[in-house]
């Protein structure tokens, strides 16, 4: 290991910006290994943790899932395997990604409706938008 061997759960967590308990969290549900412990029974970590939760801190900002990163990682750790599967993975995020976009236009467009029948000053129970979200 290089340079950043033997960190503390703070260390990782200054290094890689992320918070102590998220780094619990996701040794928790076993997306980072749990690391070896030191005489004093404090963890350890090395240069793979923070590799690995560096790419889980990137896939994370891009949207994907926890079960999605685990199953990324899985592949990862196979460096032999062709990918195809992670591929397939990346497809179905920006298909989500994409369904989401499509979701926010629509409420973009019925706000801005909403938004249009307003014509000011007057009261509340002369409100078109008010009239307009009642059922």
């Amino acid at each position: 290991m290089s340079g950043k061997a033997g960190l503390s759960i703070g260390a990782l967590g200054r290094a890689t910006g992320t918070k102590v308990e998220t780094i619990r969290f996701y040794e928790k549900v076993g997306i980072l290994p749990a690391p070896p412990r030191t005489s004093g029974n404090y963890r350890c970590y090395g240069d793979d943790h923070v590799r690995r939760l560096g790419f889980v801190r990137r896939a994370r900002r891009l949207g994907f899932p926890l079960d999605t990163i685990r199953a990324m990682l899985a592949l990862a750790d196979q460096p032999d395997r062709a990918c195809g599967e992670v591929d397939a993975l990346v497809i179905g995020q920006l298909q989500d990604v994409e369904g989401k976009i499509a979701d926010l236009e629509r409420l973009r467009e019925e706000l801005s409706r909403l938004a249009r029948l307003c014509r000011g000053g007057l009261r509340i129970a002369d409100c078109r938008i008010i009239e307009a979200l009642s059922p």
